[in-house]
């Protein structure tokens, strides 16, 4: 038998002695086929906890500590990296995963977002991104994209840049429209607090992103276009991550009555997407302490 079943058994064979019911504990133990030394010694161990023990336990609070305050969107790797941030703790992921096994907890597990295709281009370019999803340096590479938030009966589209030296998010929209005007205000929120000059901007062939009008502004500031071949999604699968990301750890786990509760959550996740939430890829930092640690 495994050790849990054999736990289990200890535990109910303990909860009819402390009953009160007359039978032997050398009988009950016969029932359960376990060992009555292997009982005694579990019973000691209830009695007086081992200092191994006491330490899980009072790891067990911190994991749960972490496991709500970040709504349980952290799996046992980035509560590894949290406890040593917070407090300043070395713990193997293996531990801490038993040890969350033991508490049925588990993270929040990300669902895929379904492709829906995309509209016939106007102004089209090649993809010169090519899926080379690093850069050297902030400002380089950027990719964007559009996805819609239902909610309540009701359809919110959120627009958003994404940098991928760091995986920042620059800049973003919310608009009950998914039109021209919303990826123009994204693109013109990144542009006033980023020096643009040179960035390739890598985006889909969505009919806003092939319109003259984002061509245009492009070319003004000196930003080079590049966009994904037609109907393939992996060519910008970097920003999609990003999305989906926000919508399992954030937008599928609540429910929203109105555009304003909507904006706020976005708000808050992207606050904490930007500054707070650790990536392997960056060293276990948050995009913004990669960024400014580098600077």
């Amino acid at each position: 038998m495994g050790a849990v079943s054999t736990y289990k058994k200890f535990k109910v064979i303990n909860e009819m002695v402390k009953a009160g019911k007359k039978f032997a504990i050398c009988l009950l133990c016969e029932i359960a086929e376990v060992s009555r030394s292997g009982y005694y010694k579990w019973l000691k161990r209830q009695i007086s906890p081992s200092e191994k023990q006491r330490e899980d336990e009072e790891l067990k609070q911190k994991i749960k500590r972490c496991h709500q305050k970040f709504r349980g969107i952290y799996g046992y790797r980035r509560i590894q990296i949290w406890l040593k941030a917070v407090y300043d703790l070395h713990v193997n992921h293996k531990r801490i995963q038993r040890l969350m096994r033991e508490m049925k907890i588990q993270a929040v597990i990300r669902k895929k977002r379904r492709y829906y295709g995309r509209k016939e281009a106007f102004v089209m370019s090649d993809n010169h991104l090519n899926r080379e999803f690093q850069a050297s340096q902030p400002n380089e590479k950027w990719v964007t994209d559009i996805t819609y938030l239902l909610f309540n009966g009701q359809t919110l589209y959120l627009s958003a840049i994404k940098d991928l030296y760091n995986n920042e998010i620059v800049a973003y929209e919310i608009s009950r429209r998914n039109d021209l005007k919303l990826v123009i205000d994204t693109l013109e929120k990144a542009i006033k607090h980023r020096n643009v000059k040179g960035i390739l901007l890598h985006s889909d062939q969505g009919i806003q992103y092939t319109s003259r009008t984002y061509h245009q502004l492009l070319e003004k500031y000196q930003i080079k276009v590049s966009m994904s071949r037609k109907g393939n999604c992996w060519d910008n699968a970097c920003i999609e991550s990003f999305f989906s990301h926000f919508k399992s750890e954030c937008f599928h786990l609540h429910t929203f009555q109105t555009a304003s509760e909507v904006k706020d959550a976005v708000h808050q996740y992207i606050h904490f997407y930007n500054h707070e939430r650790f990536q392997k890829k960056l060293n276990n930092l948050s995009p913004y302490q990669y960024r400014t640690q580098a600077a």
